[in-house]
C-alpha cells in the first residue's frame, strides 16, 4: 500500500482532498489574507485532512498561508508540497529546475514555509528535461532518508517517467489532470499507478470550474485568470462543450446532487486508489464539495457518464502550445 494511504488512514482523511492553489493563484486576483486564513480553518473544522499546496503558488505565499492555518495542527493531517518549478524573481517568471541543488535548496525552503520539520508528500512539479528523472527522484530519496519528507510524488507525467522514477526510489503518488473531461491518466498512467501501488492523486477534478456549470462564458473570468489562454474555455470552445455538459446535468439533478458531487463521485467509482483533490476559494463549494464522498453511484450511473465528455467530444486542448511544453502526459491521438 502506498504510504499516502498509510497516512490518510492515519489522519482519519475523508477520500477527497484539498487543493490550496485557488486561494493565491491562478484564479485572478488572491482571497485576501484573513479570508483565505478562515478558509482554511473552516475547511479543517469540516473535516478535510489532505491539504496540498506548492513553491510556485503564489510566489511561495500558499505555503505561508497554509502553513499558518496548520500551526498546532501539523500532526493532524496529511501535507503536501511540490517543487522543481517556482518563481524566478531574477527572470520575472515562472522556471522548471530539477537538478538535485535546486530541489533541497526549496524543499529547506518550504519547510520554514509551513513551519514544519517534514512533509508528508513531496511532489517533483513539472519534469525537467534537461536532467534525468533519476537524478530529480534520487535527490527526493535522500530527503526521505534524512526525514524531511516522508514520500515522493510526481506530476503531470507519463508511465515511462513513472516506470524510470520508480527504478530510482518508491513513488508514493502521482498527481495528474483527471475528471470527466480529462481522461488522459486512462491512457497509460493508471495502470503505471497500479502496478506499483502508487496513488493517482487528482487535480482539477471539477474541469477548472468548468464541470460544475457556473462558467458560462469566457468574460466572466478575470484577465489575470489562466482559463482566459487555456483552449477549452474559450470563445469558440466553451459554448460547444457546455451544450455537452447538459447530459451531465441531467444525471446530477436525477440523482439530486450537485453537477460537482456528481464529478467527484464519478471520480471516486474509478477506484480507491483515485484521490480527487478539488480547490476552491469558496468555504460552501468547500462544503459541497466534501459531501460528494457520501454520494455512490451505481455501475449502470458510472457506465452512463462514461460515455459523456469523452475525448472526441471536448472541443480544445487542456493546455495552450506553450503550458503544454512544460508536461510530459500522453496525450489522446
Amino acid at each position: 500500500m502506498s504510504t499516502v494511504f498509510a497516512r490518510l488512514k492515519e489522519v482519519a482523511s475523508p477520500s477527497i482532498g484539498l487543493g490550496c492553489m485557488n486561494l493565491s493563484h491562478a484564479y485572478g486576483s488572491p482571497v485576501s489574507k484573513p479570508e483565505a486564513r478562515r478558509a482554511l480553518d473552516q475547511a479543517f473544522d469540516m473535516g478535510y485532512r489532505h491539504f496540498d499546496t506548492a513553491t510556485l503558488y503564489g510566489k511561495t505565499a500558499n505555503e505561508r498561508l497554509v502553513g499558518k492555518a496548520l500551526a498546532g495542527r501539523r500532526n493532524q493531517v496529511l501535507l503536501a508540497s511540490k517543487c522543481g518549478m517556482a518563481f524566478d524573481p531574477e527572470r520575472g517568471r515562472k522556471a522548471i529546475d530539477g537538478r538535485p541543488e535546486t530541489l533541497r535548496r526549496q524543499c529547506e525552503a518550504s519547510l520554514a514555509r509551513l513551519g514544519t520539520d517534514h512533509l508528508d508528500l513531496y511532489y517533483l512539479h513539472r519534469l525537467d528535461r534537461r536532467v534525468p528523472i533519476e537524478e530529480s527522484v534520487g535527490a527526493l530519496g535522500r530527503l526521505v532518508e534524512e526525514g524531511k519528507i516522508r514520500a515522493v510524488g510526481l506530476s503531470e507525467v507519463s508511465a515511462t517517467t513513472l516506470r524510470r522514477a520508480r527504478a530510482e526510489h518508491p513513488i508514493a503518488a502521482v498527481q495528474s489532470e483527471y475528471s470527466l473531461w480529462t481522461r488522459n491518466p486512462e491512457i497509460a498512467l493508471i495502470a503505471a499507478c497500479r502496478e506499483a501501488d502508487t496513488a493517482l492523486v487528482a487535480f482539477s477534478p471539477l474541469g477548472r470550474g468548468f464541470l460544475t456549470g457556473t462558467i458560462t462564458e469566457v468574460e466572466s473570468l478575470e484577465a489575470k485568470d489562466i482559463r482566459r489562454n487555456m483552449p477549452r474555455f474559450n470563445a469558440e470552445n466553451l459554448p460547444r462543450n457546455l451544450r455537452q455538459l447538459e447530459a451531465v446535468r441531467t444525471v446530477a439533478a436525477e440523482l439530486e446532487a450537485t453537477p460537482a458531487q456528481l464529478a467527484l463521485a464519478w471520480l471516486r467509482a474509478q477506484g480507491d486508489d483515485v484521490i480527487p483533490i478539488p480547490g476552491s476559494r469558496s468555504v460552501a463549494h468547500m462544503r459541497e464539495n466534501l459531501a460528494a464522498e457520501e454520494l455512490s453511484l451505481e455501475a449502470a450511473t458510472v457506465t452512463r457518464l462514461n460515455a459523456m465528455l469523452t475525448p472526441d467530444q471536448v472541443a480544445g486542448e487542456r493546455y495552450s502550445k506553450a503550458l503544454q511544453k512544460e508536461i510530459d502526459t500522453e496525450e489522446f491521438a
